[in-house]
């Protein structure tokens, strides 16, 4: 399980742009790691809304912001265009980074068991440690919870 003071997870996935994108790469910036269900749905496309609309905040901070999915790179190049999201969307199709990071869980809704992404954020510090770990968050009020927990 990923701990809040230890070294976040290391990984690497395919991007929007098609790009391979290591966290690990990434040192130096403080990084918005956020795991969402699904592409244009309702709460994840008002979370990534949320994101933009505070982009100028997230850009001071130095941060860099993440968005994983399992959904395809297709998928996140629509949602993208179609919102207008600044930041980077990485495709987790097997889910082996959500599993990594806690956020792959049997869910249940309606009376329906399946597997799913909770949606969760971790703050990366630029060290690469995780300064925050955030769990089932709010789509309406994450932009905002994020700029508050964000390390300097």
């Amino acid at each position: 399980m990923v701990e809040e003071g230890k070294p976040a997870p290391d990984f690497e996935l395919t991007s929007d742009a098609g790009e391979r994108v290591k966290l690990s790469d990434l040192r130096g910036k403080p990084v918005v790691l956020y795991f969402y269900p699904r592409d244009d749905t309702p709460g994840c496309t008002t979370q990534a809304c949320g994101i933009r609309d505070h982009w100028d905040d997230f850009g001071e901070r130095g941060a860099v912001v993440l968005g994983v999915s399992p959904d395809a790179e297709s998928s996140h190049v629509k949602f993208k265009e179609k919102y207008g999201l600044p930041f980077t969307l990485l495709a987790d199709p097997e889910h082996e980074v959500a599993e990594k990071y806690g956020t792959w869980v049997e869910k249940n809704n309606y009376g329906k068991t399946y597997w799913g992404v909770e949606r969760s954020t971790f703050l990366i510090d630029s060290e690469g440690n995780v300064a925050k770990v955030m769990r089932r968050v709010k789509p309406d009020t994450h932009a905002a919870d994020v700029l508050t927990a964000l390390p300097d």
